[in-house]
């Protein structure tokens, strides 16, 4: 119905949106929006839209993410708890990782961190972690803002699709910066959690920095009924050799990190869903729009390519723990609460640790370590046949690293590695041969040449 002017409800929406997308940093008149009851919109949820579109001028001018707001939301979250470290704490530390260096010296041949390991605030934690985390989700957060910008375009009547496509950069930024806006929530409250820099099981911090978060490790054994002292020599020997490990495979971090991404860009925003939330959503109780956002439920259920994707990353993540917990054992062996410990530690990860909870909410990635026992119990075992040194060889290249395969079956790598101990050549399979075959025949042609046909005297 058209007003005294002659214009209808859709005439004043659009020329709104002229008036929104058509100039930087255009305001709302509020008469303006109470004529969008017309239209059955909320002008309590488009003055929502509107600040949020304000922070896209202000962070986004390209139409990207603003991860700035998610550094400014986590370390919102972690200063306000953040006691800081006293000088009776950092003493304490450094006194743990001294010994736990001396102790990992008998346990594994991989050598020592080039920087000496430290205790560190919440803040420090998210501001050393927030690149990776970034890396991790900003998949998710692109489709996020891509769902947004189709849903606009298929929503909008005919004659708005050019002013819709002209709007499409300021709705990926608002997309963008609402999921950075969350993600800065998720870091902001991991960082209350998380007791040292490999707690998550992926590698977060930088190559070879080992730290431990005081406050966080007081929290973590308050209820353990552990001595103090115990307690922190095997959670600094457990993150030396976490630090170690990933140092000296320097492949490794970036292995992880593609597999883990390689999944992500799979993950699809569930557009019906989000439609659906957003035709109830109520500006005033937002609770149900966090919960969809901090459960997943905007995510859909994994395609068959992802569900493979995160085998191989259950299984890249069990070898790497698997690891990490023999060689801990076996540094604190004389250390009579380590059993404990380790027990309290398996537990932690296997209800769902600080890594699972925060890549469910980012990515729709669930991580339970459910074969970290079985590849414990591989390293055990080859560990026990051919010793340390050439347990530990097994990370120098990527092509030695054990196999979900191996996992299942330790006595065929324990074999090959005694093989290659007494000098014998491994075992030959049938890609082998071939790849040598062709090899051969490629050195046996003339210059220029064609292969050997199957009546030439020539030697295939």
């Amino acid at each position: 119905m058209a007003d005294d002017d002659g214009r209808s409800p859709e005439d004043d929406f659009q020329e709104l949106l002229r008036q929104l997308f058509g100039a930087e940093g255009g305001r709302l008149d509020p008469e303006q929006l109470s004529q969008l009851s017309g239209l059955g919109i909320d002008p309590a949820m488009m003055q929502t839209v509107m600040r949020h579109l304000q922070d896209a001028f202000k962070d986004g001018q390209d139409g990207g993410i603003s991860w700035e707001m998610a550094e400014r939301q986590a370390l919102h979250i972690a200063n306000q708890s953040d006691l800081g470290v006293t000088s009776g704490q950092r003493g304490d530390v450094d006194q743990a990782f001294s010994l736990a260096t001396l102790w990992l010296s008998e346990a594994t041949a991989i050598s020592d961190l080039a920087s000496p390991p430290r205790a560190i605030t919440r803040g420090d934690w998210v501001s050393a972690t927030l690149p990776v985390w970034q890396e991790l989700a900003e998949p998710v957060a692109t489709s996020i803002a891509d769902a947004l910008t189709t849903a606009l375009g298929e929503q909008a009547p005919d004659d708005m699709q050019e002013l819709v496509q002209g709007a499409g950069r300021i709705m990926r930024t608002v997309g963008g910066s609402l999921f950075a806006s969350q993600l800065g929530q998720v870091v902001g409250q991991l960082s209350t959690t998380v007791v040292s820099g490999g707690d998550v099981g992926i590698p977060l911090m930088p190559a070879g920095d080992a730290v431990i978060l005081p406050q966080n490790f007081a929290d973590f054994g308050r209820d353990l009924e552990i001595a103090e002292d115990q307690l922190a020599l095997y959670v600094a020997t457990r993150e030396l050799a976490h630090a170690r490990l990933f140092r000296h495979a320097k492949w490794l971090r970036l292995h992880v990190i593609a597999q883990i991404t390689d999944f992500a860009r799979g993950v699809r925003v569930d557009t019906e869903a989000l439609e659906e939330l957003a035709s109830r959503f109520d500006p005033s109780q937002p609770e149900e729009l966090r919960a969809a956002l901090e459960s997943g439920a905007l995510l859909p259920a994994r395609t068959p390519a992802q569900t493979a994707a995160l085998t191989r990353l259950e299984n890249l993540l069990a070898t790497i723990e698997g690891w990490v917990d023999v060689v801990t054992e076996d540094a604190t062996s004389r250390l009579p609460s380590a059993p404990r410990v380790a027990e309290a530690v398996r537990r932690r990860r296997a209800v769902g640790g600080p890594a699972e909870k925060a890549l469910a909410s980012l990515v729709g990635l669930e991580l339970r370590p459910r074969r970290m026992r079985e590849a414990a119990a591989m390293w055990r075992a080859v560990t026990d046949a051919v010793g340390m040194a050439a347990r530990d060889a097994l990370w120098d290249y990527p092509d030695l690293m054990p196999t979900s395969d191996d996992i299942d079956d330790p006595a065929g790598l324990i074999a090959r590695l005694e093989a290659r101990s007494r000098g014998e050549e491994p075992p030959r399979d049938a890609m082998d041969e071939a790849i040598e075959a062709l090899l051969r025949d490629v050195g046996e042609r003339p210059e220029g040449g064609e292969a050997p046909g199957p009546d030439d005297p020539r030697p295939v």
